[in-house]
This record gives structure tokens, C-alpha cells and sequence, in this order.
């Protein structure tokens, strides 16, 4: 089986396009279909300082729970915003968290035998 050669840099700019695509579509307003207003929602969300930039909570993440973001959504609950990812850890765990959008504190953490990674989250 051939290696692939990534480095932790290029996956999560690819991840971070993923992820933007996947938030903007997820600030759809209920009965619209096109899309049209999802990217300027979340635009103008980000604006108003609202959300913070998702490749800034991306990494906030990925120093207590490193993974494969495999879904990001950003919604409009009890009136703010939540980020809400699912990322993919080492040995196969599947691992949900629940954020607040402006600053990226934990609101809920779903998954099996949840603990940060060793070394990662300790903020000096």
C-alpha cells in the first residue's frame, strides 16, 4: 500500500474549504432551496462579529482533539450561533462537539471514551 504525502498544513487547508462550503450552505433559512442566501447569512454574520472565522476554531479544535473534520455546520440556535463538527480520530472514534460560534467555547462533546489528545490543549 502506497503513503500519501500530506502534510498536516495541506489537509487542513482542504478541510477548511469543506468546511466553509459545508457552513455557509447550513445557514439556509427554512422553505429556501436555492442557497442563495446561505453564503451572505454567514457573511454577514462574521461581519457583525458574530461568528469567528471557522479556520481560527478549526485550529482552537485540532490542539485539544486532532482528527478528520468530516462535517461542519454552523446554525442559529436559542439565539446565537453554534458551530457543530464531526471529526473522525485516530482508531476510527467518532467525535461530535457543539461550539459557540463567537469564541469557540465548548457547549457539548459527543463520542466514545472522549479525553484530549496527550500533550495537545494545554495552554501556556
Amino acid at each position: 500500500m502506497a503513503a500519501v504525502d500530506i502534510t498536516r498544513r495541506q489537509l487542513g487547508h482542504r478541510l477548511l474549504a469543506v468546511g466553509l462550503g459545508c457552513a455557509a450552505l447550513a445557514v439556509a433559512p427554512a422553505g429556501r432551496a436555492d442557497g442563495r442566501d446561505d453564503h451572505e447569512r454567514a457573511r454577514r454574520a462574521f461581519e457583525a462579529g458574530e461568528v469567528m472565522p471557522l479556520r481560527v476554531l478549526l485550529e482552537q479544535v485540532e490542539l485539544t482533539y486532532p482528527g478528520q473534520v468530516l462535517e461542519v455546520e454552523l446554525e442559529r440556535e436559542d439565539g446565537r450561533w453554534v458551530y457543530e463538527l464531526k471529526l473522525l480520530r485516530g482508531g476510527g472514534e467518532m467525535l461530535e462537539l457543539e461550539l459557540d460560534a463567537r469564541d469557540g467555547t465548548l457547549l457539548k462533546l459527543k463520542g466514545r471514551d472522549v479525553r484530549p489528545e496527550r500533550g495537545h490543549g494545554e495552554r501556556r
